[in-house]
């Protein structure tokens, strides 16, 4: 008897049932039949413990970044202090070979309204003007304002290096000031210095910041305190960043450039 095939039931399956049944599932799962008829997998937002994991590593990268980019910026107005140094060295240099190989001098005060003298930044900033590329002022301080300077800029007209009163009074000026006060207060004459005099010129500073603008301290008073750092020309054209501590006492037992022993003959600074 040859073989024939089963003849299964047929279960009819109402139209309107099979309709009823997509709908639902479009309606309880839009995004994924959206997904779905696009041939994409369905997105996932992040979960709180991702969302925190996120978080977390931003964080520690920006511990680690901060401090890195920090020491990067003050490593950058370093660099850009010294170049003013540099800049100031050019234009003292052509202001000696003018006068007769003569570093800048004059009588102090050089300015009685407000007052100041030579030493000061506002006070040889007029001149080494001439020698500068552009108009030096308060407004417009150029080279003379260090960029990690942050004494309030009217206090002393947006000016940030001092420049040695050695360079004009005799060694024997020098050595005859103990105090520092006598540096602004009943000022001795002053007398022209020259290039050739310089006994030690990588020893004796010429031109240095006042405040130690590189790093920060308490009840900072420029040369005339033992702390901080600063950076400093020294007559042979050279520029070193220096701490306070490293530079030998003056005649006032302060690392003030202003008072070297024996002035210009002097030494500021062994290395």
């Amino acid at each position: 008897m040859p073989y024939q095939r089963p003849i299964l039931p047929v279960f009819p399956m109402r139209r309107n049932v099979v309709v009823d049944c997509r709908r639902t599932v479009e309606r309880e799962f839009p995004l994924a039949q959206n997904a779905a008829r696009r041939g994409r997998a369905v997105p996932r937002g992040f979960t709180l413990i991702e969302l925190l994991v996120v978080i977390a590593i931003v964080a520690l990268l920006l511990s680690i970044l901060v401090p890195s980019l920090r020491k990067a910026k003050a490593a950058a107005r370093r660099v850009v202090c010294s170049h003013n140094l540099r800049q100031v060295a050019l234009a003292v240099d052509m202001y000696a070979h003018d006068y007769e190989g003569h570093y800048p001098c004059a009588q102090d005060p050089v300015s009685t309204n407000p007052p100041y003298w030579l030493w000061m930044g506002r006070g040889w900033r007029k001149w080494v003007q001439p020698y500068l590329s552009s108009i030096v002022d308060p407004n417009n301080p150029s080279i003379l304002l260090c960029p990690a300077d942050r004494t309030d800029p009217a206090k002393y007209e947006s000016t940030s290096y001092s420049y040695s009163l050695a360079f004009y009074h005799s060694p024997e000026q020098i050595d005859s000031i103990d105090d520092k006060s006598l540096t602004y207060s009943n000022p001795k004459p002053s007398v022209p210095q020259g290039v050739t005099e310089v006994a030690f010129p990588a020893a004796k500073i010429l031109i240095g910041e006042w405040n130690s603008n590189h790093q920060t301290i308490e009840s900072d008073q420029g040369w005339w305190c033992w702390g901080g750092t600063r950076s400093f020309l020294f007559a042979d054209g050279q520029v070193t960043f220096l701490k306070a501590e490293s530079i030998r006492p003056a005649r006032d037992d302060l690392p003030d450039a202003n008072l070297t022993i024996h002035g210009i003959k002097g030494r500021d600074y062994a290395p």
